[in-house]
């Protein structure tokens, strides 16, 4: 957090402006806008509320079928569910560990071409930009025009990156953003959901503020959520957002030093690979290390240095409460979470923090090589 946040936090205070809404909810819309240059977006709680909105947007309905990338965060697949659709999981490719383009049409033909195991509609597909990394996006639109089928971003983790010189988010029909606190910039929690159809981010904006008709009185002919970001929030996000190309450079900075640690140590490893036309916001720093010893053992050794290593995304069908859901493709995302860490990658890491970061790795590696 930076002094332009706290000012405009104040401001809201001072004017008063702390119910939901406000002039910095407009405000913060219209910087998005401007910033992913995007038509509309609409400010809400959550990137799961955004996810959810943009799949009502698209008519989805109990029974139908939302294709979705297995190797995500819960978020992705809960908001199919909210629906009443079903989640198909989808294998990720080796190159960005985002959808497998080709598990992609196999589940479409698979599904299509047997209405007797496959009852529902297709409704969506839903790419995630995992950990700021673009999915393969031409490959997916492709897809879609080809089978008529719409794509809703995931770009969660992914404000800021680029593919072709176009913001993450905006290449689809729809594109949801978090700003919990854990993302490249934060709302504390918060979302948003952008599209160039001015009539769904509309109709987004109805839904979340409880569907509440036009009339003098409270009245309701159908279902809301209580999904809008407050004033006070948004007003935080307008100053996060001036600060996000810093944010994206000190991200892109950690991660390019665990790259030459790597490399100067002779280790054998691999990370998501940007491509000539494709800018990651690098949003974490994660590795497979080939010969860098047992991924468990690296993070437990980590945690004994009160160094925080995470494991990459569990697959959404090896989860407990998705296992029964279908999924096309092979192993990758499931050896990619097997042998993958993700390590400190915070925009605010300090030089002392970073040696203590690699005194770390550097000294597992040296006990493991002892051991062999």
């Amino acid at each position: 957090m930076g002094k332009e946040e706290l000012e405009l936090v104040q401001d809201a205070f001072a004017t008063n402006w702390i119910a939901p809404l406000g002039p910095h909810v407009n405000g913060f819309e219209e910087e998005l806008q401007e910033y992913n240059e995007v038509a509309h977006a609409a400010a809400l709680s959550s990137g799961t509320a955004a996810l959810h909105l943009g799949l009502l947007l698209l008519d989805t309905q109990p029974g139908d079928y939302v294709l979705c990338q297995s190797f995500t965060f819960c978020g992705s697949a809960n908001a199919i569910h909210y629906t009443g659709a079903e989640a198909i999981f989808i294998d990720s490719e080796s190159r960005t560990w985002n959808m497998d383009p080709q598990a992609l049409e196999d589940a479409i033909l698979t599904i299509r071409k047997d209405p007797h195991k496959y009852p529902g509609r297709i409704r969506a597909i839903m790419p995630v930009h995992l950990y700021g990394m673009p999915a393969a996006m031409d490959e997916i639109m492709a897809l879609s025009k080809k089978h008529d089928i719409p794509v809703l971003e995931d770009a969660a983790e992914s404000l800021g990156a680029t593919y072709r010189g176009q913001k993450t988010g905006t290449i689809g029909d729809l594109g949801a953003y978090s700003f919990n606190g854990n993302k490249i910039i934060t709302t504390s929690g918060g979302g948003a959901l952008v599209a160039q159809r001015g009539e769904w981010i509309e109709r987004a904006r109805f839904l979340a503020t409880q569907a509440r008709d036009p009339a003098p009185h409270y009245q309701h002919s159908e279902i809301g959520y209580n999904y809008r970001l407050s004033n006070v929030l948004a007003a935080i996000g307008r100053g996060q957002l001036r600060v996000l190309e810093d944010r994206i450079a000190q991200r892109r900075a950690v991660f390019d030093q665990y790259v030459q640690w790597f490399s100067d140590w002779g280790l054998d490893w691999t990370a998501q690979e940007e491509g000539a036309a494709v800018k990651s916001n690098r949003w974490l720093s994660a590795f497979v290390l080939h010969d860098g010893g047992e991924r468990e053992a690296l993070r437990l050794a980590m945690a004994e240095e009160n160094i925080e290593c995470r494991p990459l995304w569990k697959p959404m069908h090896m989860q407990p409460i998705f296992s029964s859901q279908p999924y096309f493709g092979g192993k990758q995302c499931e050896e990619l979470f097997e042998r993958g860490l993700c390590f400190p990658s915070g925009s605010n890491l300090t030089t002392e923090d970073l040696e203590r970061i690699r005194q770390g790795i550097a000294s597992f590696i040296d006990k493991t090589n002892k051991k062999a």
